[in-house]
C-alpha cells in the first residue's frame, strides 16, 4: 500500500536546510531541489513549524530556517508531523462479524500490525536529519555547509 510523499519531501527539505549551515532557504528554491511545486514546499513547512521543528525568518533574504540543530530531529520526528493517516488502514465497512474469519479478524491482525508500526518508529527513531545530510553530503561528495 503506497503512502503520500510528504515523508520524503519533508526529509528532502529539513536536509537542505540542514547543509545550507543556518542560511534561510525560500520555499522556490526547496521546490526547485526536490522537484515539486512551491505551494507543496510550504505546506509542509507549515506542518513543520507547528512541530517546531522549521522557523521563518521574514523580510528580504528571509525563509526557512531549522528551529533546532540538525542532529536533534529524528526521522520519527519528521514522519510525526507530516503524516496524518494511520500506517495501516483496516476496512472500510466493519467484517462480517458473523463469519469464522470476519469476526476474528481484526483481533488476530492487529498484534502484527502493531509490530510492524513499533518497528518502523523505533527505526526512525534511530536517524536524524544530521546523519541523512552527513550521507547527501558523502554521496554528493561535497562538505556541510554546502554553498548555495
Amino acid at each position: 500500500m503506497p503512502t503520500s510523499t510528504r515523508f520524503a519531501v519533508a526529509v528532502h527539505v529539513l536536509t537542505a536546510l540542514a547543509v545550507s549551515d543556518g542560511k534561510p532557504l525560500r520555499s522556490e528554491d526547496l521546490a526547485y531541489s526536490a522537484n515539486t511545486g512551491a505551494v507543496v514546499v510550504r505546506g509542509l513547512l507549515s506542518r513543520l513549524n507547528d512541530a517546531g521543528l522549521t522557523r521563518s525568518q521574514l523580510g528580504a533574504g528571509g525563509g526557512a530556517l531549522l528551529a533546532k540543530p540538525a542532529e536533534k530531529i529524528r526521522l520519527l520526528d519528521v514522519y510525526e508531523a507530516v503524516e496524518d493517516t494511520e500506517l495501516f488502514s483496516m476496512h472500510r465497512t466493519p467484517p462480517c462479524e458473523s463469519c469464522a474469519v470476519g469476526g476474528n479478524i481484526l483481533e488476530a491482525i492487529r498484534p502484527t500490525l502493531s509490530r510492524a508500526r513499533k518497528a518502523l518508529e523505533d527505526e526512525l527513531g534511530k536517524t536524524t536529519i544530521a546523519d541523512i545530510a552527513s550521507e547527501v553530503a558523502r554521496l554528493g561528495k561535497f562538505s556541510i555547509p554546502l554553498v548555495w
